[in-house]
């Protein structure tokens, strides 16, 4: 999801690239099911890697100035679409190793500015299986820890809300998970997060943002703090969860009223989301993942609906 902005005077388009939270990491199963990602209960097995690649196409026309919901002709509708490629390596049953790698590109369907395209930031994260013991005569109980980290891969610039590809800033995060699987195929999943950001900079001697002039081309980024539950069935080569995630910066000020977003606003949202994925039954190392999800609320982000669509295969080394 991206943010809003009114007209100006032509802004410069000095580097490319920008887009959504790609943290869409999925792995596979050997002998059972396994479809992983950075916040569920699931784990890869020893000496096996999925990787595989994720097309995402993100798009609103509405968005939240502030607390006040609106529309702008300057913008239409703006369209993020990426191609995410991912890996993730099981070291041992307990220790999996994450990376991705999105390439994302922009578009406003009306008015002057231009979209931005290259790569984002590389994301590479360790999960580690801190407890898995029975809990009950129905199922067993996983306890998860990720730690992750992010920095830019291309000198794009985070100074062009809506239209920009990232914030393009640094940031480690820590998440821990807790999940029920049964025995049945069911499952319920508890996830949270805090996310360190550090400080970006523009290509200006100055900016505004929260009623306050800075003279300075450093901007200081807020945390994020951001949670998933979820519930689904996971059995026989079929992964079905359906999902709401919140997310909340823990500061940043507001779109100013008939102004461009700044890169350190409060973005706050809540998102629902559905996932289909299926592992082929001739070829059953290899996986097909439908997801779709809409944002239901916000502050200073779009109303956005994204559809992502995958393939990914998993080696047994």
């Amino acid at each position: 999801m991206l943010w809003p902005f009114t007209d100006r005077p032509r802004i410069r388009n000095r580097s490319l690239t920008r887009a959504l939270l790609a943290f869409l990491l999925l792995a596979s199963w050997s002998a059972s099911l396994r479809a992983q990602t950075i916040d569920d209960g699931v784990m890869m097995p020893r000496k096996s890697l999925c990787t595989g690649f994720l097309y995402a196409h993100d798009s609103w026309d509405q968005y939240w100035e502030g607390t006040l919901k609106r529309g702008n002709g300057n913008i239409g509708t703006i369209t993020t679409q990426n191609v995410t490629w991912m890996g993730n390596y099981g070291v041992t049953d307990r220790l999996n190793v994450i990376a991705t790698v999105p390439y994302v590109w922009t578009h406003a369907s009306q008015g002057v500015l231009h979209g931005m395209k290259g790569f984002q930031d590389v994301t590479v994260a360790a999960k580690y299986n801190l407890i898995e013991t029975a809990f009950t005569s129905h199922g067993f109980l996983r306890s998860i820890l990720v730690a992750s980290a992010g920095a830019p891969l291309s000198d794009y610039t985070p100074d062009f809300y809506p239209l920009s590809i990232g914030s393009a800033s640094r940031r480690v995060s820590g998440r821990a998970t807790l999940n029920f699987q049964a025995r049945a195929g069911w499952f319920i999943n508890a996830s949270a997060a805090y996310t360190w950001r550090d400080k970006v900079t523009l290509d200006r001697p100055a900016y505004f943002t929260d009623g306050q002039l800075y003279l300075s081309d450093e901007v200081a980024m807020p945390d994020v703090f951001d949670y998933t539950v979820s519930a689904g069935y996971r059995k026989r080569g079929l992964h079905i969860p359906f999902s709401f995630t919140q997310q909340s910066t823990l500061g940043g000020g507001d779109v100013r009223r008939q102004d461009m977003p700044f890169v350190s606003n409060r973005m706050n949202f809540s998102k629902v989301d559905a996932l289909v994925m299926y592992f082929l039954p001739k070829t059953k190392n290899l996986a097909v993942r439908v997801a779709a999800a809409y944002t239901v609320s916000g502050r200073n982000v779009g109303q956005a609906s994204t559809v992502t669509a995958g393939l990914l295969y998993t080696f047994h080394f």
